[in-house]
């Protein structure tokens, strides 16, 4: 079982940066590969970004690639959702997750255990 405490999320304007972290519980956490998610109003959530156990492998949804950062510290069991040049259109509940294997995955069905969510909101 691994539980997961988003926190970070805030208002901030457009073009700014925002850290999300998520610390997990449990002594398992570098078998987890991590992702984040996030859902608009009236939206799918939708993935992210995702790390592998090692932090060696990542992937990104298209529209935050070169202003996303996702990274992990295994010995501090947080991962963290490094955000920059933030646009409006960032704006969401943001959820980490956790999936019990050590690869990415980036289906949000591929996921076991989320975390309750952290609000971002990016004005224009």
């Amino acid at each position: 079982q691994v539980q997961l405490v988003e926190s970070g999320g805030g208002l901030v304007q457009a073009g700014g940066s925002l850290r999300l972290s998520c610390a997990a519980s449990g002594r398992t956490f570098s078998r987890y590969a991590m992702g984040w998610f996030r859902q608009a109003p009236g939206k799918e959530r939708e993935f992210v970004a995702a790390i592998s156990w090692s932090g060696g492998t990542t992937r990104y949804q298209d529209s935050v690639k070169g202003r996303f950062t996702i990274s992990r510290d295994n010995a501090k069991n947080t991962v963290y959702l490094q955000m920059n040049s933030l646009r409006p259109e960032d704006t969401a509940i943001y959820y980490c997750a956790a999936r019990a294997n050590l690869v990415v995955a980036t289906t949000r069905g591929d996921y076991n255990y989320w975390g309750q969510g952290t609000q971002l909101t990016v004005s224009s």
